[in-house]
């Protein structure tokens, strides 16, 4: 049944679940459900601000992000620092982590997650931060700018040390012995696709982590998990499904796939089997229903393409197109320079067209054809038909 992302963020905001973990392709909208969804929870006049004393939501998304801003310095070019912009509630995270001593904290983080020879220095009151740069002996480089992946994985160390807080203290059972009440209201905690910069080792230790800090959490707050990256996802899936001698979070944890359907709204389907999303499979279903439907459009490509790639990749293939050439179409470059073209974005994008032609059209469904079949794919291709030219 298909919802806009408000009714979305009212079914995740009724669900008994301590864990909702959601897969969708980017541009679905799930920085925005992230957003509808806190503002269904704490509604308040003030934009982005929310009160020190009544933290209901914590999230990670581009909003977050948006509180830390660059100073260049501009005209000396010297004295550069990130800047994190002050409301009410990076007033209150920052100060709870100063008072908590949790600079090393973070600057441990950010050194595993990215280079052990940039260092971060946050100001006295938490309100700036600079970076330097060692690049071995006594050479040091002061004030740098970092790289924007570096930045998201520092901001989301900043974000996840400050969680790792907050959920030690809601595990203290009595309220009367926790160091602060300001944490006391919260209900949940939302997380959107945190640092897709990482490469696959520290994005599977990334996920594993946060599934321990989920596992560990025995208070009331729930979490609500999105990402377009399916190792991401099958990790926490993983993790939460496994049971230890402790936890068993399998009757606490639904996960799901949010699509956007064709006239804009979404669709929230629940994954009830047993096994980890399956991401090419799920590829190839998309590819196979555009394949019969003729709807194709340049992005299929991209998707076709990734699909290969993947393939090409557990099969031990140095290149994608060498899939091509095992299939019975004949020559393979004239396939690998279609999806090349079609998968490739012009530099303006003033330029950009979806329109495919129809030769692209006939190539398209002849490769999804040939390649599920070729490769033994449980997808059924007997409705792709395409005549040739």
């Amino acid at each position: 049944m298909s919802k806009t992302l408000t009714e979305i963020a009212q079914s995740l905001k009724e669900s008994s679940k301590k864990v909702q973990l959601i897969y969708a392709f980017n541009g679905t909208g799930k920085t925005r459900l992230s957003r509808k969804f806190r503002l269904l929870v704490d509604p308040k006049d003030s934009g982005e601000d929310q009160e020190a004393s009544s933290i209901k939501v914590m999230y990670y998304n581009a909003f977050t992000e948006d509180l830390f801003y660059w100073d260049n310095d501009l005209e000396a070019d010297t004295n550069r620092k990130l800047n994190i912009r002050q409301n009410n509630f990076t007033n209150l995270a920052m100060d709870f982590l100063r008072e908590q001593g949790q600079d090393v904290n973070i600057v441990s983080n950010f050194q595993y997650y990215s280079s052990s020879s940039i260092t971060p220095y946050f100001n006295d009151n938490f309100s700036e931060v600079t970076f330097s740069f060692a690049s071995g002996g006594d050479d040091r480089s002061d004030n740098i700018k970092i790289s924007k992946g570096e930045e998201s994985n520092f901001i989301w160390c900043v974000f996840y040390s400050l969680l790792e807080q907050v959920i030690d203290i809601r595990n203290i059972t009595e309220i009367d012995d926790r160091p602060t009440s300001q944490f006391d209201d919260l209900e949940y905690v939302f997380i959107d696709d945190p640092v897709s910069s990482l490469d696959d080792t520290h994005l599977i230790e990334l996920a594993v982590n946060i599934a321990t800090l989920i596992k560990s959490n025995q208070s009331e707050v729930k979490f609500i998990i999105t990402t377009h990256n399916p190792l991401f996802y099958n990790v926490i899936f993983n993790e939460l499904n496994n049971k230890d001698s402790r936890f068993d979070y399998k009757p606490k944890f639904e996960k799901y796939l949010l699509e956007k359907l064709d006239d804009g709204t979404l669709e929230l389907t629940s994954k009830v089997n047993d096994s980890p999303f399956s991401y090419h499979m799920h590829l190839l279903s998309i590819l196979k229903e555009v394949a019969v439907s003729g709807n194709i459009e340049k992005f299929h490509f991209n998707l076709l393409r990734n699909v290969l790639e993947k393939t090409a990749t557990f099969l031990g293939h140095k290149h994608w197109g060498n899939l091509i050439s095992k299939t019975s179409l004949g020559d393979k470059e004239p396939y690998v320079k279609r999806i090349l073209n079609a998968s490739s974005h012009s530099k303006h994008s003033g330029e950009e067209t979806n329109v495919v032609t129809t030769g692209d059209i006939l190539m398209f469904k002849r490769l999804v054809k040939e390649i599920a079949n070729t490769y033994q794919f449980n997808v059924d291709t007997e409705e792709i038909r395409y005549e040739t030219v």
